[in-house]
């Protein structure tokens, strides 16, 4: 079972507690939902993940978090659901979602269209990176609404999945116990 993976890496309470800096934030992280593995909040983590993980920039765990605790969704969960998007797949999910954005605009050329991508220059990183962010700018409001679909959509889409998924994998134990205990 996922749960019986998944509860053999998560912290437990004594080590955060024996932590200094999450010490601090023991009120906000003492809800039982931020870290037990059900259904419910295991959906409800991977959802905000998901969301979190098309935030520009390295702000998705940073607003993972504050929301995994506002719903009271797993924290855990909610993190490592952001890690989708990365350095190698950031590009490809970008283009995808000034797609998506083009389509719910109604932009179809001219200003529209995807910009060539930059040159990378292994040599000077930092002028690599202004161009990659400018590219990245320069794409305007399709880009915008199409990441914020898009989140929308596979924060419901992992929900939904995760939900559906873990009642068939218990529907499943549960048809096996009933043939082993007929057996």
């Amino acid at each position: 079972m996922p749960r019986k993976l998944l509860r053999r890496y998560l912290p437990t309470r004594e080590s955060l507690d024996r932590n200094a800096l999450l010490r601090r934030c023991s009120p906000y992280l003492s809800h039982p939902n931020l870290w037990h593995l059900n259904r419910h909040s295991v959906a409800g983590g991977l959802a905000v993940g998901l969301f979190c993980g098309l935030i520009p920039g390295p702000l998705q765990i940073l607003a993972a978090t504050p929301l995994a605790i506002l719903f009271r969704v797993n924290l855990p969960v909610a993190v490592f659901g952001t890690f989708f998007s990365n350095p190698f797949t950031i590009v490809p999910i970008y283009v995808a979602a000034f797609g998506l954005g083009r389509l719910l605009t109604g932009v179809s050329s001219g200003p529209g269209t995807l910009p060539p991508l930059p040159e990378t220059d292994w040599a000077h990183l930092g002028d690599t990176l202004s161009a990659w962010i400018a590219w990245g700018l320069s794409m305007g409001a399709p880009l915008a609404i199409g990441l914020v679909a898009m989140a929308a959509l596979l924060a419901v889409a992992g929900y939904f999945l995760v939900q559906w998924g873990w009642r068939l994998h218990v529907l499943y134990a549960l048809r096996i116990r009933r043939l082993r205990r007929a057996a």
